[in-house]
């Protein structure tokens, strides 16, 4: 089984390219401005024109307002919606219905407690995702390049397909997938070289990196 990947909190060109050039299977563009990877709706449309059909384009959007999703979508043509907040069960699939997209929903996890109530979604949403919780204080939920227990998440089954997120880097990419079972992972922090700073060497290196698994 081929690995599936996403390159999450792309804003530059330079990167963009190299994550297309080595095969990602998602581009995450991320709409949340306390992130030093947030973009505004006018960037976000001249980067998304770069990117081929065939490669997810998704937006990540933290306890977004259905005002501030209306303004993005106006710029940029996503194709999935990765809600990285406190948002419900419910909030999940009234932003799907509303916009008629499907949704990533990302679940902060530490115990394995935290991986069950990530059931409380599958059934409302496409894809479910694992990160990390964040440290005390933060202020953004996710970004961090910090990683959790892989363990925890060995032999979980859910009817959605789940995305393995938190601390991953072309160096620990293998052994993450082999302790937590994954077969699609995404990564941001561990591709750069300061906080929102992407390096397309360190893309280029997790992607082979996949590629090999």
């Amino acid at each position: 089984m081929t690995l599936f990947t996403k390159i999450c909190g792309l804003n530059d060109p330079a990167c963009l390219a190299t994550a297309l050039e080595h095969g990602a299977d998602m581009c995450g563009f991320v709409f949340f401005p306390p992130s030093p990877r947030s973009l505004s709706p006018e960037q976000a449309e001249e980067l998304l024109r770069e990117v081929p059909t065939g490669t997810d384009r998704v937006g990540v959007f933290v306890d977004p307002e259905t005002d501030y999703l209306d303004r993005v979508l106006a710029k940029a043509r996503l194709d999935l919606l990765q809600l990285h907040g406190d948002e419900t069960p419910d909030r999940c699939r009234a932003i799907s219905v509303y916009f008629g997209l499907p949704i990533i929903k990302a679940v902060k996890v530490s115990t394995r407690e935290d991986v069950e109530k990530a059931r409380d979604y599958e059934d409302l949403v496409d894809w479910l995702m694992f990160d990390a919780r964040p440290p005390a204080g933060a202020d953004r939920p996710g970004g961090h390049g910090k990683s959790f227990d892989w363990t925890i998440l060995k032999g979980v089954s859910f009817s959605r397909p789940w995305i393995l997120s938190g601390g991953l880097t072309p160096e620990n990419l293998s052994e993450a997938v082999k302790q937590s079972g994954a077969t699609a992972v995404d990564v941001s922090s561990g591709v750069e070289s300061a906080p929102g700073k992407k390096d397309p060497a360190k893309i280029r290196a997790f992607l082979e990196a996949a590629r090999r698994l």
